[in-house]
């Protein structure tokens, strides 16, 4: 069977228009796993509040880091995989969960590739409901509907391997000189509370307190929350950083429900009240930089904590298209090929 790589990120408005931006957040916003909401009460919060306030303000947004080129998540994806396809000799294909660069695009890609057997590679290295799942439940929707011939695996989460810490490792060495700093912040995406308690295998683990997270448990299989901090963990052990120098925090919340806590933003605002006035600042549940990374985290909460009184915040970029990343994705695929690589079945 001919074999194919389908590297899948979360997707971009097609521009920084009001329009596009809209059209973006309301396929993305009206997926069940990310607004986890009954559909009618789904559709009310999206269509009838979010979208009629949030497109101009997101827009205003992509426009500080919108590039000649495009969207930066989009360009860097597209580096990616022409970096990849460059040492493999399988075709690499590239899709989005979100956007006109879909998942039935890259899918019919591969078909036209002649492609039978697909390693799909969703770039989120921590799980959750709200990125990995909805990606491989969007990819057997799709292969169920239109290429029943295909035979498709799933890249597990892979916040745990060597070869993407090594790859964050040397992304982020800037932090390696914790002396500058007085705290090293790790920055992950948020989710609600809920979505963990929905992921729990076990029904009864998450408990989202001081000793779920650092007691063993099959519930960590799919718990972002305690994948974060072993992702936080795993880089200060390979950085050498003092544990009590690295502090871990949740970005980008919507809405009023409980997300995981502390709030990244309100972290920055006590900060230098605390005497904490010099920061690394890493982003490790992204592996590309967008819009999150570059204008919230560099820009707007480089302000809120530079407001507050901070004095240096040294926003350390993504992996982007570094050649640890490349290699990593290269080895992968590689494993892949030889029936090395612990995958998930399609089912």
């Amino acid at each position: 069977m001919k074999q194919g790589i389908f590297l899948i990120n979360l997707g971009s408005p097609d521009s920084p228009t009001k329009e596009d931006v809209r059209t973006y957040l309301d396929e993305f916003l009206m997926d069940p796993r990310v607004v986890d909401l009954p559909k009618v009460f789904r559709t009310l919060l999206v269509r009838g509040i979010i979208l009629n306030t949030r497109p101009k303000k997101s827009a205003e947004a992509y426009a500080e880091i919108w590039t000649d080129e495009g969207s930066p998540l989009i360009v860097y994806s597209e580096q990616v995989r022409d970096l990849l396809q460059a040492r493999v000799e399988i075709p690499v294909v590239l899709g989005m969960r979100y956007g006109s660069m879909s998942i039935e695009k890259g899918l019919a890609q591969l078909k036209e590739h002649g492609v039978e057997h697909a390693l799909v590679v969703p770039l989120y290295p921590q799980f959750a409901m709200s990125t990995t799942e909805t990606v491989v439940e969007k990819v057997k929707e799709v292969v169920h509907a239109s290429h029943s011939g295909m035979k498709t695996e799933f890249l597990p989460p892979f916040y745990g391997t060597d070869e993407y810490i090594h790859a964050l490792a040397e992304s982020a060495k800037l932090a390696a000189n914790h002396e500058d700093y007085d705290r090293i912040l790790f920055s992950y995406h948020g989710v609600p509370e809920r979505h963990i308690r929905k992921s729990d295998l076990t029904g009864k683990h998450c408990k989202i307190d001081g000793s779920c997270c650092n007691t063993p448990s099959p519930a960590h299989a799919e718990c972002y929350r305690h994948q974060c901090f072993e992702t936080t963990k795993n880089l200060a052990k390979a950085l050498n950083l003092p544990e009590e120098k690295c502090f871990s925090a949740f970005q980008s919340r919507l809405g009023l429900d409980p997300w995981l806590k502390p709030y990244t933003a309100d972290t920055l605002k006590k900060m230098p009240d605390q005497g904490i006035k010099k920061l690394a600042v890493l982003t490790p549940s992204f592996v590309s930089d967008c819009l999150e990374t570059l204008e919230e985290m560099d820009m707007e909460n480089r302000e809120i904590f530079e407001e507050a009184g901070g004095e240096t915040y040294d926003f350390i970029p993504c992996m982007n298209t570094s050649e640890a990343w490349i290699q990593a994705l290269e080895t992968w695929s590689n494993a892949w090929q030889r029936g090395d690589l612990t995958t998930t079945p399609l089912t």
